[in-house]
């Protein structure tokens, strides 16, 4: 049986991975690493057919070790104790343990000696969170890197290369894959370069010639093949930002039909992911602190909606938007930062009070650290008036209050309360 077209387009070496930049770019961790042949053990997490298994594999082209792969939750510790004996015999090992998470803790126990003396280089893979579902024996010996779903243009790229590459891919066919094919393959596999070549692939091996050989991929046929209707079948690619942006326009303006409307969309073509991601924005970044429940609210809809998944999805999501649309609304969060990090962009923002900076070492007195410093739980209301901005920024006022709900009205109170008594107590 033929491999598949993932399978096969696997880099083989650290230069052809795509994407992931980040960790394995000129000058980056992993690249480091594969150049001075200082292999760690490590762990990768992020989300299915970002590359995960890719980087492993190529980091084992490159540097020339034995590569095995061995998945945690379904291979036995016999499995393990065979790839140990390999590494004993002819040398160091890398091991690929897929689902990490899953390692059982005599596997871990009978793994961890062979990574403290390096005949195992560990490249564990997993979805979850490695600091919450990953035994910390296991993390304390590896390093952690997040990878990171891929770009429309990095998808692209792999893309072409794959149409092209005549022993691996598929260059031996005669394809022509429509731009919108194309675009839409790069689109609605949210960052999964796995989903993109799988669809890809029965695409092409499932669509008739014409009599000149040529195969000829629409819009229609990776729509059918990846299960995932494109937003609207438009010329210049813009359809999938076009909804996205009328979504959170629609909810910032309080329409809640049309933003039922365009959250329809979303669904109707499966991206349940976009929908997800703008919600969450949407919520912190337009409702934010005039109604700080609705967030939480919203933080529980998508969570519910990621776990029942589609179609049922769209009723947890429905009350967000509903919720959302008809909350009273202040950006003053999302200003607050942008200004504060417009500072740091321009420089010449200062440097930290000498009062704030850490005491906590030995000869920080004589540096004058921490001297001067007024713990504000000793005073009365556990306040007191003390300067902890740096100079050229000590009268700035980020955060701009709205009267748009009843907690931020609260807020802006306390917050002018105390700015007041900041200025009078600093001025005695």
């Amino acid at each position: 049986m033929k491999q598949p077209l993932a399978y096969r387009m696997r880099p083989q070496k650290i230069e052809e991975i795509v994407g992931q930049q980040h960790l394995v770019g000129p000058g980056k961790i992993i690249r480091r690493m594969v150049d001075a042949k200082l292999l760690s053990s490590m762990i990768l997490y992020g989300p299915p057919g970002t590359g995960k298994t890719s980087i492993a594999s190529a980091i084992a082209g490159s540097t020339k070790y034995a590569f095995r792969m061995l998945n945690a939750a379904t291979d036995s510790k016999k499995e393990l104790e065979i790839v140990v004996a390999e590494a004993k015999m002819s040398g160091t090992v890398i091991l690929l343990l897929d689902e990490i998470h899953r390692l059982t803790k005599p596997k871990q126990d009978f793994l961890l000696p062979h990574l403290e003396n390096g005949r195992i280089i560990l490249i564990g893979a997993t979805t979850e969170n490695p600091y919450i579902a990953i035994n910390p024996a296991i993390r304390s010996r590896t390093q952690i890197f997040e990878v990171k779903p891929l770009s429309e243009k990095e998808i692209a790229s792999a893309l072409k290369r794959a149409l092209a590459d005549k022993e691996r891919g598929l260059g031996k066919l005669k394809l022509k894959l429509a731009a919108t094919a194309q675009l839409h393959l790069c689109r609605a596999t949210n960052g999964d370069l796995r989903s993109a070549l799988n669809a890809l692939e029965l695409a092409a091996e499932s669509t008739k010639p014409a009599a000149d050989g040529t195969i000829t991929i629409t819009l229609k046929i990776i729509e059918e093949c990846l299960q995932h209707k494109a937003l609207v079948q438009d010329k210049n690619g813009d359809a999938h930002y076009d909804v996205v942006s009328a979504f959170q326009k629609s909810i910032r303006g309080s329409d809640a039909d049309a933003a039922l409307h365009y959250l329809a969309r979303l669904l109707a073509a499966g991206d349940l992911i976009s929908a997800n991601r703008r919600l969450l924005t949407i919520a912190y970044e337009d409702i934010g602190l005039a109604n700080p429940q609705a967030a939480a609210r919203t933080v529980a809809a998508v969570t519910a909606a990621e776990k029942i998944g589609l179609p049922e999805a769209r009723i947890p999501l429905a009350n967000a938007v509903i919720d959302l649309c008809l909350a009273p609304k202040s950006n003053s969060a999302i200003m607050a930062i942008d200004a504060a990090l417009s500072d740091i962009d321009k420089g010449g923002y200062g440097d930290v009070p000498a009062h704030l900076k850490d005491a906590h070492y030995r000869g920080a007195a004589k540096l004058g650290r921490g001297i001067d410093y007024h713990y504000p739980h000793e005073y009365p209301h556990d306040w007191i008036a003390q300067q902890y901005l740096p100079d050229p920024l000590k009268r700035k006022h980020y955060y701009q209050p709205k009267n748009n709900g009843r907690y931020e009205e609260a807020l802006k109170a306390q917050y002018e309360r105390l700015k007041t008594a900041q200025a009078k107590g600093l001025h005695l």
